[in-house]
């Protein structure tokens, strides 16, 4: 299930990443990932949850970044770490369907898989920041 999981994260992922670079309708992008995804309708589901939860709450989501990463405009920030911080912020802050702990591995992953060296620490430092706004929100 974890790996069928970070599948359906990764393909958002991925998708969240061409329409962020090449502006591509959302719809569109996620079809083309998923046409050739090999994964259970339940994870198409979540994939199409995910690309369409962060399109929906991007304005929202970009501040939160910018608020945790202060030093980087949102501009500066890599396609690939912003639109992994992006996914995962919905997760955390927006969509709190996953636990905190496991929104922030499989960032880190993402970032490790696609990123650059220092992507993943990048992701983390971010994402815990994120974190402890999430544990005030629930306390």
């Amino acid at each position: 299930m974890a790996g069928a999981r970070r599948k359906a994260r990764t393909l958002a992922f991925q998708a969240l990443y061409e329409i962020d670079s090449a502006g591509h309708k959302p719809e569109e992008a996620v079809s083309y990932l998923l046409a050739d995804a090999r994964i259970s309708a339940e994870n198409v589901k979540f994939t199409r949850e995910l690309v369409n939860g962060v399109v929906k709450n991007k304005a929202k989501i970009d501040e939160n970044i910018q608020r945790f990463a202060p030093a980087w405009p949102i501009e500066q920030i890599s396609a690939v770490d912003k639109n992994i911080l992006r996914l995962a912020i919905f997760e955390i802050l927006i969509d709190n369907k996953v636990p905190l702990k496991v929104a922030i591995n499989e960032a880190v992953e993402l970032a490790k898989a696609f990123g650059s060296d220092s992507s993943a620490r990048f992701v983390n430092g971010v994402l815990g920041a994120v974190s402890s706004l999430a544990s005030n929100k629930k306390s």
